[in-house]
C-alpha cells in the first residue's frame, strides 16, 4: 500500500535478466558497479552524480504519480514511498524511504557484497534541507551460486534524519534513487519520490522498528593489521566477541571508493579473525587510514554490531 505518495517514477532496463553463473548480473565487473552506497545532498549536487549501469540497454520509463497515468511496475516491485515520520526534539525530521517487494525478492545494503549493487540516493532537489543522515538497519547475508550479497528481503525501510535550513519553514524532500532488485531475475530500478514535510508529524512504528534494528555501536574490541598486496591493501581484523551461528564480518572504507573482496574469516578461541583485500582505482598499494575503517558483524541471532575505526594491532 502506498501512503502519502506525491510522485513516483520507475525505470527499468528493456527486459529482466535471468540469473546465471553470477548471483546478480547487475554487477558483472567491479568497474560496472558502485562499491558502496552513493549519497548526494543539496549542497553537493555538482558535479552531476554518476548514473547507474543499465547493462547497455536503453531504460524504459514506468511510472505513476499525481499527474501521470498508472503504468505497470517492474517485476518484483510492489511500490515505494516516503513516510512522513515525526519531528524530533532537536527540530530535525525522522522520515523514511520504504521499498516494498514481492515475497522472496531482495534489494541491497550500502555495501552489497560482490553479487549486489548498492542504492544510489540523490537528495539534491530537496528544498529547505540542510543535511540528511540515513540510518541503515542491519541487513541479511545471502549466498547464491557461490557468491555473497548483503541486503534486505521483501522490503527495505531506510530511516532518514533530515535537518532543515530554516526550522520555521516546511521542507520538501526529494529522493532520486537507483537500486537493484533480485530473485531468479535481477532488475535495475530508478525511483523519484517527493513529499512535503511540515508540522510535528506522528510516530511511525515501521520507522521506529527500523531504527531499533540498526547495528549496535561498540568500541575497543577490534584491532587491525594492514599490509600491502600487489594491487592494494590487505586488512586483517581481530575482533574479541563470542561465537554465533552465521557470523560474518563486513568491511567498509569511508575515506575513498575502493573495491573490497568478500571477507574470509575464522575463529581463534574468543577472537573472530576476518580478512579482506582493498583495491583502489590505481590498482596498487595506497595509504589506508585505519580510522576510516568500518566493520559490521552480522549473525543469525540478528545481534549486529558496528565498529568505526580499527586501531593497528
Amino acid at each position: 500500500m502506498i501512503n502519502n505518495l506525491r510522485h513516483i517514477r520507475f525505470t527499468t532496463t528493456a527486459g529482466a535478466i535471468a540469473l546465471g553463473a553470477c548471483a546478480c548480473p547487475l554487477a558483472a565487473t567491479a568497474q560496472e558497479k558502485w562499491i558502496t552506497a552513493q549519497i548526494y545532498l543539496p549542497e553537493t549536487a555538482q558535479p552531476a552524480p554518476p548514473q547507474p549501469p543499465h547493462l547497455g540497454r536503453p531504460p524504459i520509463p514506468i511510472g505513476f504519480g499525481i499527474d501521470e497515468p498508472m503504468m505497470a511496475l517492474p517485476p518484483g516491485m510492489i511500490g515505494a514511498e516516503l513516510r512522513d515520520g515525526w519531528q524530533t526534539p532537536d527540530g530535525a525530521r525522522m522520515a523514511a524511504i520504504r521499498v516494498s517487494l514481492d515475497k522472496g525478492w531482495k534489494t541491497y545494503w550500502r555495501n552489497p557484497g560482490d553479487a549486489g549493487i548498492p542504492p544510489h540516493i540523490n537528495f539534491a532537489q530537496s528544498r529547505n534541507v540542510a543535511d540528511v543522515k540515513i540510518h541503515w538497519p542491519a541487513p541479511h547475508v545471502f549466498e547464491q551460486n557461490g557468491m555473497r550479497s548483503v541486503g534486505y528481503k521483501d522490503e527495505m525501510i531506510l530511516p532518514i534524519e533530515i535537518t532543515p535550513q530554516d526550522p520555521n519553514r516546511p521542507m520538501t524532500l526529494s529522493a532520486s534513487m537507483d537500486f537493484g532488485i533480485c530473485d531468479d531475475i535481477c532488475v535495475p530500478v530508478s525511483v523519484n519520490l517527493d513529499t512535503a514535510l511540515s508540522g510535528l508529524g506522528l510516530p511511525d512504528p515501521l520507522i521506529s522498528d527500523a531504527l531499533n534494528s540498526q547495528p549496535r555501536a561498540v568500541a575497543g574490541i577490534a584491532t587491525c593489521q594492514i599490509a600491502p598486496i600487489n594491487d592494494g591493501m590487505r586488512v586483517t581484523a581481530r575482533i574479541a566477541m563470542p561465537d554465533a551461528p552465521g557470523q560474518v564480518a563486513l568491511f567498509e572504507l569511508l575515506s575513498q571508493p575502493v573495491w573490497i573482496s568478500d571477507p574470509e574469516s575464522h575463529r581463534e578461541g574468543d577472537i573472530l579473525v576476518a580478512q579482506a583485500d582493498f583495491v583502489a582505482d590505481a590498482g596498487k598499494p595506497f595509504d589506508l587510514d585505519p580510522a576510516a575503517l568500518r566493520i559490521t558483524v552480522l549473525d543469525h541471532t540478528e545481534q549486529a554490531v558496528e565498529m568505526n575505526g580499527c586501531p593497528r594491532g
